[in-house]
């Protein structure tokens, strides 16, 4: 019975020592699982650069560029404005600057 145990013992080693050669105990630095990364690459609005006037709102710049109602809506056309001129609020355009306008076509 003492040799059937130090045969199975010898084995055990042998066996573990096989497994460690061939897969590895320790978990590796590279990882097995791909991340993959995407850029978003924000399309560019067509626009126009206007000189503001006094009495002159984004909505009216906007409304005149066109010679009728906005197609789109006037949380788009607030956007589009703020992401053309670096986040400048509606409210906060002074007269005498030019800012960039965002240009619709009339079907959209």
């Amino acid at each position: 019975m003492k040799k059937l145990a130090g045969f199975l013992f010898i084995v055990l080693i042998l066996f573990s020592i096989y497994n460690d050669l061939s897969y590895g105990s320790l978990p590796t630095a590279v990882s097995t699982n791909k991340i993959e990364a995407k850029t978003v690459v924000k399309e560019s609005v067509p626009y126009f650069e206007y000189k503001i006037l006094p009495g002159d709102t984004v909505l009216s710049v906007l409304e005149k560029n066109l010679d009728g109602p906005l197609p789109v809506s006037i949380t788009k056309a607030v956007e589009d404005f703020q992401d053309l001129n670096n986040n400048i609020e509606p409210t906060a355009i002074n007269i005498g600057k030019t800012y960039k306008f965002p240009e619709y076509p009339q079907g959209q």
